[in-house]
């Protein structure tokens, strides 16, 4: 990949538009991969036409990387199938789990940052790597709470997993953002701690207040990417150089243009070439 690509996530009112994709200013679409699972239908067979035009990345949000029964063998025989029906250019995951047993939960759940969550995690990784033969993207999540049986922060337990298992990074600003105002996570001390030359991917969203009017912030992913957050952009490219961006939307989708323009800000304020 290069790292001065920019893309969006590829959601269900913009397939018509990748169809015919002329003109259309974009590097590369990321999908969520536990959409395309069944891998039949009208909507993938539109993907399969789209990832001939376009480099597809597969964004994970239920592997469970964080679950100490190791990781579900069907979820993962799945996921493989898709990544290699794509020829996927990245394949990423959360920083959490989802799942205890056979039971899924529609989140992704916060893991105490501790020597015992580290070999898990660590454990998980290595599988997964092995089955898709390729590292894995790791992405920090939001914080809505925190946990206080931590033996570390969260930049060092990301620092920890590359070291033990050659995974990637991948920064979604947005969440560390919305860690930083929920539980006081330093976002100067976050971007020190982690290592800049794993960080392969940066994610772009936007976030609301709570529907209740108090301090915390939910990542909705369903707003405008906030001046906040553009700016933690500028300042990480300008540190780190540029890196390969998605803008992320998943409800109130704006017209495509919308996406589009904040595309062409990311390529802007992440210091990107133009090469065009």
């Amino acid at each position: 990949m290069r790292a001065d690509w920019v893309g969006i996530g590829l959601r269900g009112p913009y397939y018509s538009a990748f169809a015919d994709a002329a003109g259309l200013e974009v590097d590369w679409l990321e999908v969520h991969a536990e959409n395309y699972f069944d891998r039949g239908g009208p909507r993938y067979r539109a993907l399969a036409e789209i990832a001939d035009r376009f480099p597809i990345s597969v964004h994970g949000v239920a592997l469970s990387l964080g679950s100490d029964d190791g990781l579900d063998a069907d979820h993962l025989d799945r996921l493989h199938a898709l990544v290699s029906d794509l020829g996927a250019c990245q394949v990423s995951e959360h920083l959490a789990w989802s799942r205890h047993g056979s039971t899924y939960f529609n989140d992704l759940l916060p893991l105490p940052l501790t020597e015992d969550a580290l070999d898990a995690v660590s454990r998980n990784i290595d599988h997964a790597q092995r089955h898709l033969a390729r590292p894995i993207l790791i992405e920090n999540p939001s914080a809505y709470l925190e946990l206080h049986d931590g033996s570390m922060g969260e930049a060092r337990f990301l620092r920890r997993l590359v070291d033990r298992t050659g995974c990637r990074l991948l920064v979604d600003l947005n969440n560390l953002f919305v860690s930083a105002r929920n539980v006081g996570t330093s976002l100067c001390e976050w971007l020190d701690e982690i290592p800049a030359d794993a960080v392969e991917e940066i994610h772009l969203a936007g976030h609301e207040p709570d529907a209740r009017g108090g301090r915390l912030l939910i990542d909705t992913h369903g707003s405008d990417v906030s001046e906040d957050v553009w700016s933690l952009y500028a300042a990480f490219t300008t540190s780190i150089g540029p890196r390969p961006t998605i803008i992320e939307r998943d409800c109130n989708w704006p017209p495509l243009d919308q996406l589009l323009e904040e595309a062409g800000r990311a390529r802007i304020l992440g210091h990107f070439d133009d090469r065009r």
